[in-house]
């Protein structure tokens, strides 16, 4: 019988290799529960949680120590939208931490008066399939070494 090459960590006696790692609490868990009758799907990002329903990026919620001036419920919109969504969210901004002065994704800052009330009319505008929220994400491109790979395989 062949002998495994493969390296094997151990672990200290005291680690339990089966035990759950904990998962962080959901920020804001109340955007969660408005967007329940979509199914929404959350993702990891950027240290703070993508909300998508169906192909679209719709909210991100971030509740982080670093930069906390950007801490809330990010909206994914465009720019032309701007405007318009600004007469809904008056303290509606571009977010600071992506470095510049207007960005598409916009902020319902945690620390606005009415942060908790805008946030429930972004669910209920996202709830009614509004287009000024929501983006589609870009595909991700494919590595130049995955491409090679799999080129040299379909030639044989």
């Amino acid at each position: 019988m062949p002998i495994s090459r493969r390296k094997r960590t151990l672990l200290p006696r005291d680690v339990d290799p089966f035990a759950v790692r904990q998962r962080k609490a959901v920020p804001h868990e109340f955007v969660l529960d408005a967007l329940a009758v979509l199914a929404p799907r959350t993702r990891p990002m950027f240290g703070c949680l993508a909300i998508y329903v169906e192909e679209k990026i719709v909210l991100i919620l971030r509740d982080r120590p670093n930069n906390p001036a950007d801490n809330g419920v990010w909206l994914a919109t465009t720019g032309e939208h701007h405007e318009s969504l600004r007469c809904e969210f008056p303290n509606m901004r571009s977010i600071q931490v992506l470095g510049e002065p207007v960005t598409h994704w916009q902020v319902l800052p945690v620390d606005a008066p009415d942060f908790e009330e805008a946030s429930l009319r972004a669910c209920d505008l996202i709830i009614a399939r509004d287009a000024r929220i929501g983006k589609v994400p870009k595909s991700r491109r494919v590595s130049t070494k995955k491409a090679k790979k799999s080129s040299k395989r379909g030639k044989r």
